[in-house]
């Protein structure tokens, strides 16, 4: 294994792509192939499913199921991270997370209809816990592989490089299910679960790239035996060091607020266009793909940004716009005669900060950290305050929407969200990471 020094521009590009292996995850099975393969194949009987001896609506079932991965990896990244940072085995953690994941979702190949609906529960499950597990640890490696003025390109290259491979494997699965006849295949579910195993295989072999140049125990550490209770000890040491960094409480309380609404539009836009714009499969399709295609270049645009007006000032703008598309979607109206091109424009407006605001978050916080070698506890943090906003997030859009009937409500809360962050963002020193 080549041992390349810290701002080496293959060791950066190498730990970029990444991104570019499990973000195949995230747009194929979290937002695309699955949900819809998922909900074709349990929506009989009006979509109520048995699964543990309790029937469910077969929506309610995933979304319960993702939740329950979310709290799994926020309960559990604190300890592993601890144990990480005392050991010196980051590089070890994240690979068992990335081969859990991939292996997982190579395993939905199986998942073929109510008759083994547990497996498809469970390996979404298995396979969401390995994605978001193995970020924490590669998180956590940004300030050692990568000068402070270098990390808010480096964070930006890393989504630049998972928006472009995801949306190539997403092309060519859509054109298998879409076009099954061009494969010589003739089973109409058939191509939705061989695109599982392709993610998998594809997740699983780009990381190699990653993992074969990411160095290990890069701070030399020779840990004694009892590895488990000193990782708790060092988890204990960096929570408390945690409680005096003001600009970092600062920060993860704003990163918190933004979080649930990023988080929540992200996971549930799909739903929203569906139900209360009347938007078709195939233009959602479309939607998806226009607003990762912007990412990309709205990733690149607010890195260079940030380097001119600093990061704070920078994300402050990404969250206003948050807000104000938040506003935009809670005004569309269905019946409108442009309602496909209004929500083409909102799709690329959302493009635009989506990147930015991930890679901008993931560098701030990275700029912020003391001199450390717990870089790993303190991204695990990072994460638990993410995967928290998560489930809050999601909790509030289902319960308002219930409660008033209405999904726009939930949509209007959100902008509250965005809006508590943006002040919180604004009593953070004005010159914070200003590069001039």
């Amino acid at each position: 294994m080549p041992n390349l020094e810290k701002g080496n521009p293959k060791l950066i590009n190498a730990w970029a792509f990444y991104d570019w292996a499990n973000s195949v995850y995230s747009l194929v099975i979290a937002t695309a192939v699955f949900p819809i393969y998922y909900e074709s194949i349990t929506s009989k009987n009006d979509g109520i499913v048995p699964f543990l001896g309790t029937n469910f609506h077969n929506s309610t079932l995933l979304s319960y199921s993702l939740s329950f991965s979310f709290l799994i990896v926020a309960l559990i990244s604190p300890i592993l991270s601890g144990i990480a940072d005392y050991t010196g085995n980051k590089k070890r953690f994240m690979q068992f997370f990335c081969y859990l994941g991939s292996l997982s979702v190579m395993c939905l190949y199986f998942f073929t209809g109510v008759e083994n609906l547990w497996i498809g529960i469970v390996f979404t499950i298995l396979a969401s816990i390995g994605f978001w597990g193995s970020f924490v640890f590669y998180n956590s490696y940004l300030p050692e592989i990568a000068h402070p003025e270098q990390q808010d390109r480096v964070s930006a290259k890393g989504f630049m490089f998972g928006y472009t491979g995801s949306i190539l494997l997403l092309v060519f699965n859509l054109i298998m299910v879409m076009k099954p006849e061009l494969f010589g295949i003739t089973d109409e579910y058939l191509p939705a679960r061989i695109s599982f195993l392709m993610v998998g295989i594809w997740w699983m072999g780009f990381a190699q790239i990653t993992f074969y140049h990411l160095p290990n125990n890069i701070f030399h550490k020779k840990p004694e035996k009892d590895f488990i209770f000193k990782g708790f000890k060092e988890l204990n040491k960096v929570l408390k060091k945690l409680k005096t960094l003001t600009r970092l409480k600062h920060f993860l309380t704003a990163f918190f607020f933004y979080s649930v609404g990023v988080q929540t539009i992200i996971l549930l836009l799909g739903v929203y266009v569906k139900k209360e714009l009347e938007i078709e499969t195939s233009k959602l399709i479309i939607i998806i793909l226009l607003i990762n295609l912007v990412a990309i270049f709205g990733a690149f645009l607010f890195s260079r940004i940030s380097e001119k007006i600093g990061n704070i000032k920078t994300l402050k703008i990404t969250v206003a716009i948050w807000g104000i598309v938040c506003f935009v979607i809670y005004f569309l109206d269905a019946k409108s005669e442009y309602i496909d091109i209004q929500v083409y424009l909102l799709a690329a407006a959302i493009g635009m900060v989506l990147g930015a605001t991930q890679s901008l978050s993931r560098s701030t916080y990275s700029k912020l950290l003391p001199e450390t070698e717990d870089h790993a506890t303190y991204f695990s943090f990072y994460d638990v305050t993410e995967k928290i906003a998560i489930v809050l997030g999601t909790f509030i859009f289902g319960f308002v929407g219930a409660i008033s009937d209405s999904l726009k409500n939930s949509i209007f809360i959100l902008a509250i969200f965005f809006l508590i962050g943006y002040i919180v963002l604004s009593i953070m020193k004005k010159n914070a990471f200003t590069s001039k």
